[in-house]
């Protein structure tokens, strides 16, 4: 596959001259570097990129230029690659010119002359878009391919983790495709084992479990000591703010991940409120930035394990995982978040990943287009997941218990905005058909018990979520439902915890066991909230210094 390009354009010989030479400096392995010196040269030179089949990665125009505006240009060019980012270089008297083309052409930056040093103020922003870009933009293919049936839970599984795990993979539906069908004959006669997942270098793995699948994609599913200062289990946002901020600190950290980083967060489709992302975020590339930045600053992930218990030896605390093998640390963190709970109905089961689904599932969403979904629940991550499905769909019908939306104004106005979203008040699923497949619900009215069965493609699932700590149960205090305890909700009476041996009250994020904490949605009363789980996790840093200052 050709490298893809990186299109400058500027008037100014000397300012493309010095814009070629950073850029090639840092990008000349991953990408091709052309250069014009007017709008109209770069424009033929994109159209000539575009007949060839070449994939275009960026833009970047000098906003001030005699013939052709940057805003211009990029107004022509983003019809040619729609999908390629686009920046402006811009004088101190073209911000405002920048600033309203980002509602105009969609501009995703703008940088202002002179850019110098570039390791601070040129390639931290590029990096971002070219980023990006990657991991939104479907390249000419040569890599992982899963071959299956598409009403499969086990094909879906694979694509879903494939998918939070940010690994391209190409799907081949070997009942459309007879070639695929070959390919999977060929390693699997008779069909028993799938998916089938090729890989590059001519392997294939026949329905692969999660461990598996990670390791041979090149994810970290052991670790490579048997000692950590903190191990984090749970990748979600609690952890991932821990790993960054611990990691930056000098701790040597592991993260434990059972399936993918970002946790529920990972698979929101669209968040619009969070700090610093004024034009919103995917909950994929919020979680793919922060587990970029953790093993930057030297966290190991290992994904693909789970910790299936928890033991302590005076100042030691041991992980045992699933794969048998066990860590150690002197401090551990319990951000383990919340499992999706299970709408209790019969038949519902088989039509698990075949028309049902837990959460948003994002990489199933187009597979409905022009079709009828259902959305379950009435929290924010329904209210999200519904208009990211009616982007695909004929229809969103969100079924909600109550008589209200529990979301935010934003999130509720958006719905009531979008016409092909229904909300249906006091009703629940009373039942679900299909065969192979999901084919049609039946809702019931809570108030005047009426029923009614409609045909539907899909139904997305957003019913709450339970703690997931059964793994330290009997060891650290929890509530009857499950939520681990700390700080001064461990108090009884004045007293401190029974067994606590220290001469000091739990911190306000350690839980009856000493040097073991617990962040986000897993604690008793947390707000469930990204910036509240991101809050907790950069504060538990601080409070295991202070306990690691004490072993």
């Amino acid at each position: 596959m050709p490298s893809p390009v990186i299109l400058i354009v500027d008037d100014e010989p000397q300012v493309l001259n010095a814009v070629e030479r950073d850029l090639r400096r840092h990008y000349r392995s991953e990408y091709r570097i052309v250069k014009a010196s007017s709008g109209a040269e770069a424009l033929e030179a994109a159209k000539e990129l575009k007949v060839r089949g070449a994939p275009l990665a960026l833009f970047l125009a000098d906003q001030r230029m005699p013939a052709m505006s940057g805003t211009e240009f990029l107004t022509e060019a983003r019809k040619l690659y729609p999908e390629a980012r686009k920046a402006l270089l811009t004088a101190y008297a073209d911000t405002e010119a920048a600033i309203a083309s980002i509602n105009t052409i969609g501009l995703d930056y703008y940088l202002m002359k002179p850019w110098d040093p570039p390791e601070q103020r040129l390639y931290p922003a590029l990096d971002d878009l070219l980023s990006e870009w990657t991991h939104t933009v479907q390249l000419p293919y040569d890599g992982i391919r899963v071959a299956g049936t598409l009403w499969s839970a086990a094909s879906h599984a694979v694509r879903d983790f494939l998918s939070l795990n940010h690994i391209p993979y190409q799907w081949l539906d070997i009942e459309k495709d007879s070639q695929a069908r070959a390919l999977v004959e060929a390693v699997d006669r008779d069909q028993s084992h799938l998916p089938v997942v090729f890989f590059p270098d001519g392997a294939a793995l026949l329905a692969p479990d999660t461990h598996t699948l990670a390791g041979k994609v090149g994810l970290e599913t052991r670790a490579t000591q048997p000692f950590y200062d903190l191990i984090v289990i749970g990748g979600g946002p609690a952890g991932l703010a821990t790993a960054v901020y611990g990691s930056s600190e000098g701790m040597r950290i592991a993260l434990v991940e059972r399936y993918a980083t970002g946790g529920q967060a990972g698979t929101s489709s669209f968040i619009e409120n969070y700090l610093g992302f004024p034009r919103g975020v995917t909950g994929g590339e919020l979680a793919r930035r922060a587990t970029t930045q953790a093993r930057r600053f030297g966290t190991e992930i290992l994904t693909g394990v789970e910790a299936t218990g928890v033991r302590v030896e005076g100042s030691y605390r041991y992980v045992t995982l699933s794969d048998g093998s066990e860590l150690s640390c002197h401090a551990l963190l319990i951000a383990t978040g919340l499992l999706a709970s299970k709408l209790d109905l019969p038949g519902i089961e088989p039509l698990t990943g075949a028309g049902v689904y837990y959460g948003a599932a994002v990489s199933e969403a187009a597979r409905y287009r022009g079709q009828p979904v259902f959305v379950v629940g009435g929290a924010n991550s329904a209210g999200q997941g519904a208009l990211f499905l009616a982007r695909y769909a004929s229809k969103v019908t969100l079924v909600v218990r109550r008589a209200w939306l529990d979301q935010s104004k934003y999130l509720r106005d958006q719905i009531h905005a979008t016409e092909n979203i229904e909300v249906c008040f006091n009703t629940e699923v009373a039942a679900v058909h299909g065969t192979r497949h999901l084919e049609s619900i039946t809702v019931r009215k809570s108030e005047q018990g009426e029923t009614a069965t409609l045909p539907a493609a899909a139904m997305f699932i957003f019913i709450g979520s339970k703690p997931h700590t059964d793994f330290v149960a009997g060891l650290v205090e929890r509530t009857e439902d499950g939520f681990v305890l700390t700080g001064e909700d461990l108090a009884t009476d004045g007293r401190r915890p029974k067994g606590w041996t220290l001469q000091r009250d739990p911190y306000l994020l350690e839980t009856s066991v000493p040097g073991i904490f617990a962040a986000g949605d897993v604690r008793h009363g947390t707000i469930s909230r990204i910036a509240t789980a991101v809050g907790q996790g950069g504060m538990v840093v601080s409070f295991v210094e202070q306990y690691l200052k004490t072993v």
